[in-house]
């Protein structure tokens, strides 16, 4: 039996979850987060305000956030990189933000990246189980 996972990630969080075909179900396995991503992201958009007249430029918190999802991204993929070592899964679709899609790319194993059926480029990582289970497996046209 072909165990399928499903990534779906932004730079802030990364939700993996199992596909059940017989259910056509997505259950939660596992969830990575970056908590002071939010935050920084946050912080650096009142600081950008204060910096106007100052010499450093907006383009530093710029730079701070992607380093910031850079290393989320090689974050998740190693934890991908390990499960997949493991025999937990041997199907994986990945559906992530573009910029962050990006970015997981750059950081996937090649192990992994062997395994990846399919990738989506769209910020779905809020969606209910059950949302994503419609949009990324739908019921094929004539019902079950």
């Amino acid at each position: 039996m072909t165990t399928t996972w499903v990534l779906v990630a932004d730079e802030a969080i990364a939700r993996i979850l199992q596909w059940r075909p017989a259910e056509r179900a997505l259950d939660p396995v596992e969830e990575l987060t970056d908590p002071i991503a939010h935050a920084r992201d946050r912080d650096l958009r009142r600081d950008a305000y204060g910096r106007r007249n100052s010499t450093v430029t907006s383009s530093a918190g710029e730079d701070e956030t992607r380093l910031a999802a850079e290393r989320f991204a090689r974050e998740v993929c190693d934890h991908l990189t390990q499960a997949r070592q493991q025999g937990r899964f041997d199907v994986l679709r990945v559906v992530a933000a573009p910029r962050f899609l990006g970015l997981l790319r750059q950081a996937m194993d090649t192990h992994v990246d062997d395994a990846i059926s399919d990738e989506l480029n769209k910020q779905l990582v809020y969606l209910p189980p059950h949302e994503l289970a419609d949009r990324l497996f739908p019921q094929p046209a004539g019902g079950a």
